[in-house]
């Protein structure tokens, strides 16, 4: 795993995401935030890096804590995490039961996105996505989802209407 959170915990960067850890735990004062997908507009992969630093802080500071690669189209989660991508979200979606694989990160565990897609849409759309991350948050604190880039697929607005909160990252 190379994260900042890990490989520079008293940069500036670490602690931005201590900070959007503490946000978030204010924002959700008055309303629980189980579920929240975060995405970019555009293909640079920063939300693969939000949710896989984010995952790390939130386990740290003691939630249970399940990141999920719902980017079915370019899969990056299971490179940041340092696991195997073998079985994942699609998988799942067939009927297979879903194989969190544990991390270095003791309370943070991740379903990478499996084997291709044939119409990654529909697979992030379905039912049997819905039950799949109702189940996944039954087991953790907090499930956070990347999603394909918001401003390329629909991925992200689909899965955002079932979260409890969406994220957008934007880099400079």
């Amino acid at each position: 795993m190379s994260l900042v959170t890990l490989s520079q915990p008293q940069s500036a960067a670490a602690e931005a995401y201590r900070t959007l850890r503490t946000n978030l735990h204010f924002a959700a004062l008055e309303a629980p935030l189980k579920t929240l997908v975060i995405a970019s507009p555009d293909i640079a992969g920063a939300s693969v890096d939000a949710v896989a630093n984010l995952a790390v802080v939130c386990a740290q500071g003691g939630k249970r804590v399940i990141a999920i690669d719902a980017n079915v189209r370019a899969p990056q989660l299971h490179d940041r995490m340092g696991v195997s991508n073998s079985s994942g979200v699609i998988e799942a979606l067939q009927d297979a039961a879903p194989m969190l694989l544990s991390t270095a990160v003791a309370g943070l565990r991740v379903l990478t996105a499996g084997s291709a897609a044939a119409i990654a849409s529909d697979a992030v759309s379905s039912a049997r996505m819905s039950d799949l991350i109702a189940s996944l948050s039954e087991q953790a604190d907090l499930v956070l989802i990347n999603a394909a880039p918001a401003a390329a697929f629909s991925d992200a607005a689909i899965l955002a209407a079932g979260a409890d909160g969406a994220l957008l990252i934007v880099t400079r």
